[in-house]
């Protein structure tokens, strides 16, 4: 009795913030590559590229998403734009927490009154400082509460899994930074592996490429859009062909030629079979009984390294098991958060199991 009498008390408070000071629960995809920000009630609301530019002399923050990826390699000495994350972590705490802070000013204004909770994505292999760090960042930037919840666990909501049930589900997470992967059950991981190959690894592969097989120089976000127009882990029915402008690396002059989606399959090779490697070890170390599910449900792919052509056909003729790219992919995290903030107003305290960390406790208290 006490305890439905708490939940509800708990449900007549959120309903009053929410009535006049708007929503106080945010969920944040803090992603290497992009930052997607969740408002209970609203859905997502911004999404924008993980990158400020900062004047190098006085440190003072210019630039923030945005406005500040189309300055990447185009900035003169005095000012330079950069990822504060890396590899699904914090690289630089300092410009994090004022990526943030402009973030939450952007979604939610300057309140005077509550301020909100939010939940954070984190990869699924991050060490206890890592996490806490994340944490300290996001409540420095203007959290009320803060917790974490595991990016793997986060997808499979967000792509519609019943990770609740007692049955086995799994989520190949393909982001900036990371990817991850686990096998899911009753609401908890039951096998995860994470490893730091994902969309910027294949960038770099493919500016490898470029200089290695063509001599021609190209810029981070050259490499990307060749990444986003062509790029083919597995060879497409109809060859795509793309034009690519870059600085010869014997005359030293600006040269265009021509690419296809090809030599992307080659260009992309090292980083796709790591993670076919990768995928195959954590079936390995998976229990029969859950094996037998995944295998009768398929691997459920999501992030945006999960929209390069063909590498789902790659994981399925290299496993055996069926596997799909989920709608939305690139959200899912972000719409998963937003999904286990809901069920936070819905059930109380009985959602507890899908956040991480020891302060976990702490996000139910007011």
């Amino acid at each position: 009795m006490q305890f439905l009498l708490a939940d509800k008390l708990y449900q007549i408070e959120e309903s009053f913030k929410q009535m006049f000071f708007g929503s106080q629960d945010i969920g944040i995809d803090l992603g290497t590559a992009s930052v997607l920000v969740y408002v209970k009630g609203r859905g997502i609301v911004l999404r924008e590229p993980s990158v400020v530019a900062i004047e190098k002399a006085t440190g003072q923050l210019l630039a923030v998403g945005e406005d500040a990826r189309r300055m990447l390699g185009r900035t003169p000495g005095n000012i330079v734009a950069i990822r504060p994350l890396k590899d699904g972590v914090i690289s630089d705490y300092r410009y994090t927490e004022m990526m943030l802070n402009h973030f939450l000013n952007k979604v939610l204004g300057k309140r005077l009154f509550f301020k909100p909770r939010v939940m954070v994505c984190i990869p699924s292999g991050v060490t206890e400082v890592e996490r806490r760090s994340v944490e300290e960042a996001t409540l420095h930037a203007g959290a009320r509460k803060t917790s974490t919840i595991e990016e793997p666990i986060a997808a499979a909501i967000g792509a519609g899994l019943d990770i609740g049930r007692p049955y086995g589900s799994m989520v190949v997470d393909i982001g900036g930074g990371t990817t991850d992967i686990a096998v899911l059950s009753l609401g908890s991981s039951v096998v995860s592996d994470s490893i730091k190959v994902a969309g910027d690894k294949f960038d770099e592969h493919i500016l490898r490429y470029m200089r290695k097989k063509h001599n021609l120089l190209i810029g981070e976000r050259t490499a990307e859009d060749m990444k986003m127009t062509i790029g083919s882990a597995f060879p497409r029915k109809e060859t795509l062909y793309m034009e690519v402008t870059g600085r010869n690396l014997i005359s030293g002059l600006p040269k265009t030629i021509t690419v296809t989606s090809d030599e992307m399959v080659e260009a992309l090779e090292e980083p796709v079979q790591a993670i076919l490697e990768t995928v195959h070890s954590v079936l390995e170390r998976t229990p029969p009984e859950i094996s037998a599910d995944i295998f009768e449900r398929g691997i459920v792919m999501t992030g945006g390294g999960a929209l390069l052509y063909g590498i789902d056909i790659r994981i399925q003729q290299y496993t055996r098991v069926p596997c799909f790219v989920a709608e939305d992919a690139i959200s899912c995290v972000a719409i998963g958060t937003g999904l286990a903030l809901e069920s936070l107003s819905s059930f109380g305290r009985g959602t507890r199991f899908y956040l991480s960390g020891n302060r976990s406790e702490d996000f139910f208290a007011d």
